[in-house]
């Protein structure tokens, strides 16, 4: 689900690849990582497991209406797939920096492909009942506790450092370009044999990525040194995080626009039905758009070599702006089209957290690490969801939709000045070439010309 030369060399030292370290940028082609056999195995089997992930969530959301016609039940469902998440993230970071990641994802994905086919068979021969999916959605939640942050450091063994971020910022396109497959492969799958057949389909496609875990060469792996067993290895991994900035500011942000700026199934249903009165029709569209942009926001991500703090302040504060603008479109194709640098600007957010998180992190605790990041970003929208539709329900979807982007936008600005108070820095304000430039600099800097002067 989803999500190399030296045969034995471990990656080089965290703190030379620190996203905040003043080397220049360096640029990349768009798809370098997957010249790295290893990785490219990877990303081959994740294209066909992301799709029929999709496709088993409408085929899930689906079934549950249908044998219940409530959307609380729906809503329980999904609430149901992300708790084990919330519950036990952590615990499963401490298990996957213990444990050697390959083999770790072979059980997961088995594990996962397990519910699908369970569903499908149950769902085939007319046994299925709401329990059923609720129990196979509890399951994979439970199976996403390890593989969520298992997939997410293996990458670093696939690729190491230098290509991390480009290998991070496929996987992400890789999700987005399933995002608009799976659905559509679903709604036909559904309409013409059934939903039983779609949760096949997902369950068929874990073949895709255990085969490819298994053809890898163990060799060309970047070892990295396993975290051994003993006490306390979850609060370690807490103060680990707390006394780096460079670490927990980019999770908290991400943790603010998770929560708050990522609620767009409440709203841009509520902007279908009730602001442009447009139905499912509307729906749909401004979701591929925004899935469209993503995808977009995924592979410019790619191109570039570092993960700058100062980039992911940058498109957190534009991700907030857009959405207050989008909040107060007058017209329904204006609103349809500012999807997009939204998908945008929220994938940017989130690949560039992502890739400076790992590089900033020792990889014996990079699963701990990566454990808290996904179960924030995961788990704040359960969370934000109840209290923004209550907004959005109370005060109407424009409200509701500027009120995220004003939480996203004053998240962003708080933090990046918190972080340029921490390096020493502060906003330069300049001509280049004619135009008006904006940048962070050292606060000594301007003594030093002086001086220089």
């Amino acid at each position: 689900m989803s999500t190399g030369s030296g045969a034995d060399s471990a990656p080089a030292p965290t703190t030379h690849d620190s996203p905040a370290a003043p080397d220049t940028p360096r640029k990349s082609s768009m798809f370098s990582s997957l010249r790295v056999r290893n990785y490219r195995l990877f990303f081959l089997g994740q294209v066909v497991s992301n799709t029929g992930t999709w496709m088993q969530r409408i085929a899930q959301d689906w079934l549950v209406l249908s044998l219940t016609g409530s959307s609380a039940a729906v809503g329980i469902t999904t609430a149901l797939q992300f708790l084990p998440m919330l519950l036990f993230g952590l615990y499963g970071g401490v298990l996957v920096d213990r444990l050697p990641k390959r083999p770790t994802l072979l059980v997961t994905q088995s594990a996962m492909a397990v519910t699908g086919l369970a569903l499908a068979v149950l769902t085939l021969t007319g046994q299925v009942q709401v329990w059923h999916v609720y129990l196979a959605a509890f399951a994979v939640g439970l199976a996403t506790v390890v593989d969520n942050p298992a997939r997410q450091s293996f990458v670093s063994e696939m690729v190491g450092p230098k290509q991390l971020q480009n290998a991070v910022s496929l996987n992400s396109a890789n999700f987005q370009s399933a995002r608009l497959v799976g659905p559509a492969a679903a709604g036909v799958m559904i309409t013409g044999v059934g939903t039983g057949w779609a949760f096949l389909a997902n369950g068929l496609s874990f073949v895709a990525p255990i085969v490819g875990l298994l053809l890898m060469r163990t060799r060309e792996l970047h070892v990295v040194e396993r975290a051994p067993r003993g006490k306390g290895q979850l609060r370690e991994g807490l103060r680990y995080v707390a006394g780096r900035p460079e670490l927990i500011w980019p999770i908290v942000l991400v943790g603010f626009i998770g929560t708050f700026g990522f609620n767009f199934p409440v709203w841009l249903s509520a902007y279908a039905e009730d602001v442009f009165h447009s139905g499912a029709g509307a729906y749909s569209l401004f979701n591929t758009v925004m899935a469209v942009g993503s995808l977009v926001g995924a592979l410019l991500a790619a191109r570039r070599g570092t993960a700058r703090l100062r980039v992911l302040i940058a498109a957190a504060a534009a991700f907030g702006a857009l959405e207050i603008v989008a909040a107060l479109a007058p017209s329904y194709w204006l609103f349809a089209l500012l999807m997009a640098p939204i998908g945008i600007f929220g994938l940017t957010v989130n690949v560039t957290a992502n890739t400076a998180v790992q590089m900033g992190t020792d990889p014996a605790m990079r699963g701990r690490v990566m454990a808290l990041f996904m179960m924030v970003f995961m788990g704040g929208t359960p969370l934000g969801a109840p209290l923004v539709g209550w907004i959005t329900d109370a005060y109407g979807a424009r409200v509701g939709f500027a009120a995220g982007g004003v939480v996203s936008l004053a998240a962003a600005a708080t933090i990046g000045l918190v972080l340029a108070r921490a390096g020493g820095l502060r906003l330069s304000f300049g001509w280049n070439r004619g135009h008006p430039r904006v940048d962070l600099v050292p606060r000594h800097h301007r003594k030093q010309l002086a001086a220089a002067a």
